[in-house]
């Protein structure tokens, strides 16, 4: 009787013990359990949405679970990235970060609601140059034609951007003051749209004059000869753009100008959800499909480790800060 007794109480003990270990085992799910969520700051059809659209299909099949796109744009890409920095670090909300919102933005707004501290991020996998622009049947021809229109017609020549704080911002005032136009902001209109999207569709409209933007927003524009390029900002010439390079035209410091995309998750991202991201992204960026189509668009597919990516990012924010003080572009408020 008791050696019954005893192996009840031994086989209760067991199958508790057995409940507890598949109770522990489900709190500590695999990574992931359900659909990630990957936003994008900024608006359809600009460089950030086009590259995050692309490499979302690679990444579909690296990762387990669906993960869903979002654009959630405004105020430069900082609506979005805000997001991201506010939700819980689990590795279920994670950002498509761009040189606009990590790079210009900390470096044009005197104050912003995030700084680079407030990410964790798991690789840049992305770089493209930058172009310039017009409608295909505008006048003007070149770069010299352009700053020659600024200066013949100062305030009247204009260009577009995905929004104030945007590359884009950046980029155009940066442009004009290589060749020579020495204010920029003065000189020239800038008008801020939602996106880069709308901004390159805003120069066909014919609704601004000019556009410096990434070369991906502006290659399918390009192909079809809806607009003309005028310049690419790298020392090499850039596929399927028929225009000088910044180096063709002895204007090295527009090397600077250059886009970049990567992935980043709020700031205590878990060491193994980074781990699991680095893996996803390293499958997703060797995918051919995906090489083959961001080549196309002028960009440079090469996967940054977590160190690489913050030491790039941070020498950026570092060469913008300084062009936003020599161009007087600080945004206040």
């Amino acid at each position: 009787m008791h050696k019954a007794k005893l192996l009840r109480s031994f086989s209760f003990g067991a199958a508790a013990l057995g409940a507890l270990t598949m109770g522990a085992t489900a709190a500590q799910a695999e990574y992931p359990e359900r659909p990630v969520t990957m936003v994008i700051p900024y608006g359809p059809g600009g460089a950030t949405d086009i590259s995050g659209r692309t490499i979302a299909a690679p990444l579909g099949k690296a990762v387990p679970k669906p993960i869903l796109m979002v654009n959630r744009t405004g105020a430069g890409g900082a609506t979005g990235s805000v997001s991201v920095k506010n939700a819980k670090p689990d590795g279920y909300t994670m950002l498509f970060a761009r040189v606009g919102s990590h790079s210009v933005n900390p470096a044009m707004k005197a104050t912003l609601p995030y700084t680079l501290d407030d990410f964790r991020f798991v690789g840049v996998y992305e770089i493209n140059p930058v172009a310039c622009a017009v409608k295909a049947d505008s006048d003007i021809k070149s770069m010299a034609d352009l700053v020659a229109q600024v200066q013949a017609n100062p305030g009247k020549v204009s260009y577009n951007s995905a929004g104030v704080g945007s590359l884009l911002h950046l980029a155009g005032a940066m442009v004009l003051r290589e060749f020579g136009v020495e204010n920029p902001m003065k000189d020239a209109i800038h008008i801020p749209l939602k996106g880069g999207g709308a901004a390159a569709t805003a120069i066909l409209a014919g609704t601004s004059t000019f556009i410096c933007t990434n070369s991906s927003a502006l290659a399918s524009f390009v192909k079809n000869k809806q607009l003309r390029p005028l310049m690419v900002t790298t020392a090499e010439p850039v596929v399927g753009f028929d225009a000088p390079t910044a180096a063709d035209l002895g204007k090295p410091n527009l090397h600077k100008l250059v886009g970049w995309t990567g992935i980043a998750g709020p700031k205590g991202l878990p060491d193994d959800v980074a781990a699991k991201w680095r893996d996803y992204m390293a499958q997703a960026t060797a995918d051919q499909g995906f090489l083959d189509k961001m080549t196309a668009r002028g960009s440079v597919i090469r996967l940054m480790n977590p160190e690489e990516s913050e030491a790039f990012i941070l020498d950026q924010y570092t060469i913008f800060r300084k062009l936003v003080d020599d161009l007087g572009m600080r945004i206040k408020g």
